[in-house]
């Protein structure tokens, strides 16, 4: 394959980020993500989408805006589920490239450079890899693992198995997900009983 290399950074980054219940982690979450994000020097937002936490996470999340406007929340009504409260930070998401990574610091902060550098090279989409998954429930594992066969399936896209959420996407594959969510959700028909 022939990558076109891109010569600069991205100009904007947006992360995407699901929380659920995350109150003890999210303070640790903002220095880390402080710390590499303001070394790379690229405007950049954080969505913080709160997946209807029944701890304090909503009112961190809402503290960490009032005193850096870079830290954005979105508030789900209930607990829709970490796919849903993903879709719905990606659907506000204004970067360049984006990146999608889970609140609990197993997907390191300090990898988004590496990630940068592979877009550099002209990668659209770049999927960081745990060796272990060794803090996720059995229902996540489960749910990840049927979320991305069925996208794979559904977008004849070969999408990597077993990978998790840890990605950067380029703003050209963010529009290319939209656009595939809206004609799944023009083929979904509704019945109410």
């Amino acid at each position: 394959m022939n990558f076109k290399k891109r010569a600069n950074n991205p100009n904007t980054i947006s992360v995407v980020i699901p929380c659920y219940n995350e109150q003890q982690v999210l303070p640790k979450l903002h220095s880390n993500l402080l710390e590499v994000l303001d070394k790379l020097a690229i405007e950049f937002d954080v969505i913080l989408v709160d997946d209807g936490s029944t701890d304090d996470s909503w009112n961190l999340i809402s503290k960490l805006n009032a005193d850096d406007s870079r830290f954005k929340g979105i508030r789900l009504s209930r607990n829709y589920g970490h796919q849903i409260a993903l879709t719905s930070g990606l659907d506000q998401a204004e970067g360049q490239v984006v990146v999608i990574m889970d609140a609990d610091l197993q997907d390191p902060p300090s990898v988004i450079p590496e990630m940068i550098a592979k877009w550099q090279e002209g990668y659209d989409v770049v999927y960081g890899k745990r060796k272990k998954r060794d803090g996720d429930s059995p229902s996540k594992r489960f749910f990840a693992y049927w979320f991305y066969r069925i996208m794979t399936l559904l977008s004849g896209m070969s999408i990597p198995q077993d990978t998790g959420d840890f990605r950067l996407m380029d703003k050209r594959a963010l529009v290319a997900f939209r656009e595939l969510k809206e004609r799944l959700c023009k083929d979904v028909e509704h019945i109410t009983h």
